[in-house]
């Protein structure tokens, strides 16, 4: 069966979610740029792809203690949302981020959620009925095309599935394309550098893997904020 594409992290017994800690392969930034050569199935750019979860975990992403474990709070907070801001959230899920940045940006903008998977999608528009929150809008992707109009959005938010993304460069392709004037991509992954990240091996990325694979697809960091307790939180816009 193929990959599935968006989701945010697995449970422990699907993949990503939290483990005994396993070193992470040393990715060096010269290692990373060597001359491009056709990618093993499975593989991008020297990195193997991870699986991702299934609509039947979709409660760990909600689960009480996420906001203690990765400082979400925080996270949202770097987003820098405007009032009428149009936001997308790839990999949505049931929505976690998604409701938040639809109550930052206000009934004047809107947040877009995107998924693999339809089950997530009504599940993230379940909870926004009943929250009340009226500017959500989902959109269920293919594999390798998240579906957006271009120059639609002010930010889009990739959280921890950015490494499970079956074809990377189709996908930021689209993902750049979709940016507004300004616009920016802001990228969570946690921290492969770090052992003390409970997470496996797969479901972790270093900082010159990414910035590798997004230089490879014309798209250069313009910051980034290393205050978050698991995650690499970088921001990278088109050029």
């Amino acid at each position: 069966m193929r990959r599935l594409l968006f989701s945010l992290v697995v449970l422990a017994g699907c993949g990503g979610g939290p483990a005994a800690s396993v070193e992470a392969e040393e990715v060096t930034p010269e290692s990373a740029a060597a001359p491009a050569k056709a990618d093993p199935p499975g593989t991008y750019m020297g990195r193997e792809l991870a699986d991702t979860m299934s609509h039947l975990g979709a409660d760990w992403l909600t689960r009480a203690e996420r906001d203690a474990e990765e400082d979400t709070t925080l996270m949202h907070a770097q987003l820098g949302l405007q009032p009428g801001d149009v936001v997308c959230d790839i990999g949505a899920g049931n929505g976690y981020h998604t409701l938040r940045m639809a109550k930052a940006v206000g009934d004047a903008g809107k947040a877009i959620g995107v998924d693999l998977q339809p089950q997530m999608l009504a599940l993230l528009r379940e909870r926004a009925a009943t929250e009340g929150i009226g500017n959500v809008e989902t959109i269920l992707a293919t594999a390798d095309d998240p579906k957006l109009p271009p120059e639609t959005c002010d930010l889009i938010l990739l959280v921890d599935v950015y490494h499970e993304l079956s074809d990377p460069a189709a996908v930021l392709g689209h993902l750049s394309r979709a940016l507004d004037s300004g616009g920016r991509i802001a990228l969570l992954e946690y921290r492969a550098e770090d052992p003390d990240v409970p997470i496996k091996r797969l479901h972790k990325m270093s900082k010159a893997q990414i910035l590798a694979e997004f230089g490879a697809n014309s798209l250069r960091l313009e910051s980034e904020f290393d205050g978050l307790p698991w995650q690499h939180m970088m921001f990278f816009v088109p050029g």
